[in-house]
């Protein structure tokens, strides 16, 4: 259930972010960006079995994050960025958020660091 007065999250996103969320899962999908594999190949440096890699290949293609195609007897597993795009874009909201929260925060320090020297040199023009 959705609480009242909170954004809408895509579900897609909530796959894609679901998908990222396993370490073995984010070790796929960087081998991929160099290229198309086959699930042997992904199951290589993985101390598991090609049923287990298959498994976390079937999420990341819910997720939309890979396409799976035949070629002749290999499946091949190929990368598609397009819901990392859209996660990107999510976080980067958030990320402008917190830098003019760093960047209010950076002018309050100022100000404070600053204000005793003002109130030293009013102090001191109250004696003259």
């Amino acid at each position: 259930m959705q609480p009242s007065g909170y954004g809408q999250t895509p579900t897609g996103l909530n796959a894609t972010f679901a998908a990222l969320a396993d370490p073995t899962r984010r070790a796929i999908l960087a081998r991929l960006a160099s290229g198309q594999a086959s699930v042997s190949e992904l199951a290589g440096p993985f101390a598991m079995t090609q049923p287990a890699i298959s498994k976390h290949l079937k999420v990341l293609q819910r997720a939309g994050l890979i396409t799976r195609d035949r070629d002749a007897q290999r499946r091949l597993s190929r990368l598609e960025a397009k819901p990392m795009a859209a996660a990107s874009r999510w976080l980067q909201e958030y990320r402008q958020f917190w830098e003019t929260s760093f960047v209010r925060l950076d002018d309050l320090l100022v100000e404070l660091q600053s204000a005793p020297k003002k109130l030293a040199k009013k102090k001191m023009n109250e004696k003259k």
